[in-house]
């Protein structure tokens, strides 16, 4: 049997890390959360790496985009993807996450289901 992947949520709203991890349990991966984006790169730091990191954009402290940049300066952190969450209507924000090196991005509130195919796909690639 396949290693599950891991996958690292991070968001400030605990609400949306339960739902997210809830939905990727069901969906038979691995959890690490994380609520801020300085917490996110301890965990990075410490391991064990996660095959993906779903980051949201608007954070207090470090943003979504800051913690992305410094995943994307760190060559150890290199096959790790990264998706970032942003609130709907911000197509601007999405973009800009793409030029920090994310990989994708999805768009809150979301799907569950959605959210798992999304995951399984970029996973995939």
């Amino acid at each position: 049997m396949a290693e599950k992947s891991r996958i690292l949520v991070v968001d400030d709203e605990p609400d949306i890390v339960k739902i997210v991890k809830i939905a990727m349990e069901l969906a038979n991966y691995e959890i690490i959360e994380a609520y801020s984006g300085e917490e996110c790169l301890e965990k990075l730091a410490k391991g064990p790496l996660p095959n993906l990191v779903l980051l949201d954009i608007m954070m207090p402290g470090m943003s979504g985009y800051e913690t992305c940049g410094k995943i994307r300066e760190n060559k150890a952190l290199n096959n790790i993807k990264v998706v970032m969450l942003t609130a709907k209507g911000q197509k601007g924000d999405a973009e800009e996450g793409l030029k920090v090196g994310a990989d994708d991005y999805i768009i809150k509130p979301f799907d569950p289901y959605e959210l798992i195919e999304q995951v399984k796909e970029i996973l995939e690639r």
